[in-house]
């Protein structure tokens, strides 16, 4: 898959979270090559190529042309639904303690209630300070 990033960016193995378009970007050129990502998606540059451009937003005015890999993205679920392969509901349960090291897996921004995401591995078992009991995973949609 092509993409844009920006020229700090653009490093062989870099891993980045891409979080959608923005307002300053509708009237690009590029538009379509940066917003085909998938907010809330991980990916991988597996490749950097030559290939620069202008660009507004980014640090140094430059974008680069990357090939890129989707990852899968880290979640909190309930232990009893931790089966790798299995495919699941989410069911959104937001934690309010913003000071908490997994709050950003366990309010998972970008899934909707109820969105069916499958489990492609289970990770290490997390120590809510909430006594939730809950495990990392990695999933896709």
């Amino acid at each position: 898959m092509i993409a844009l990033v920006g020229k700090r960016m653009a490093k062989k193995d870099f891993v980045f979270q891409y979080l959608g378009g923005i307002q300053e970007c509708r009237d690009c050129p590029l538009r379509n090559i940066c917003f085909m990502l998938s907010p809330g998606k991980y990916y991988r540059i597996t490749n950097v190529r030559d290939k620069e451009h202008q660009c507004k937003i980014h640090d140094l005015n430059k974008v680069v042309t990357v090939e890129v890999e989707e990852l899968p993205v880290p979640i909190t679920v309930e232990k009893k639904m931790a089966i790798e392969g299995s495919t699941i509901n989410i069911n959104n349960r937001p934690c309010s303690n913003i000071y908490c090291k997994y709050y950003e897996l366990c309010n998972h921004l970008w899934l909707k209630e109820n969105m069916k995401v499958k489990i492609e591995s289970v990770d290490e078992q997390i120590q809510c300070p909430d006594g939730r009991d809950l495990v990392k995973v990695y999933v896709r949609w």
